[in-house]
């Protein structure tokens, strides 16, 4: 069926949200033009506010409406750590979990030479800088752990052993809880690969 060019242009705009295919797509739009109008309006005033008001930190680039972001302006936080990680998705989730008071660097992505994304997209050279002002002694990698996290953390790696930085890695494996029959291959490898003494 052929829709408006109106209804058209938004089931596009809703389809660029991840996750999001044109039924869904389809399917939002009419939620918000049938029942959702209040709401649909709420949600492009906030849209719109967000796009001018909210920008990079200039420290570490996680989102933020202020020149540093609240994690970079605490003096609580121990700028000898320097945690990367791909996407402010991931501050997120290392934040609520509690166990982290170190600073971040937030790379917007990872490596991907077949779609463009090479070091400067992903903002080495203010990480260079970062490194360089002798702060920080170690350098967490907390990419993820696909074929592209892992060739960005071993890059990342090289990057921090060439100017004297520890480079460590997240551990990956066995959830807390998990049985080992229900993990996938990949997973256990992994963990297996990582074990360590019992102390």
């Amino acid at each position: 069926m052929k829709h408006t060019p109106s209804l058209t242009r938004l089931i596009d705009a809703l389809r660029t949200l991840p996750g999001v295919g044109p039924k869904t797509a389809q399917r939002m739009a009419f939620h918000l033009l049938q029942e959702g109008r209040d709401g649909a309006r709420a949600l492009s005033e906030s849209l719109t506010a967000a796009l001018a008001r909210v920008g990079r930190c200039r420290q570490c680039r996680m989102l933020t409406e202020s020149e540093s972001c609240f994690i970079c302006s605490s003096t609580q936080r121990d700028a000898s750590l320097l945690c990367i990680v791909e996407s402010p998705a991931d501050v997120v989730a290392i934040e609520q979990s509690g166990g982290y008071r170190g600073r971040y660097f937030v790379l917007m992505g990872h490596l991907s030479p077949l779609d463009g994304i090479g070091p400067e997209q992903l903002g080495v050279r203010e990480l260079e800088g970062l490194l360089e002002a002798g702060a920080v002694k170690e350098m967490i990698l907390a990419t993820n752990p696909t074929v592209e996290g892992e060739a960005t953390a071993h890059f990342l790696s090289e990057v921090a052993r060439s100017r004297g930085i520890s480079a460590t890695r997240i551990a990956h494996g066995v959830p807390i809880g998990g049985e080992l029959e229900y993990i996938d291959g990949g997973t256990l490898a992994h963990a297996l690969a990582g074990r360590q003494a019992l102390s």
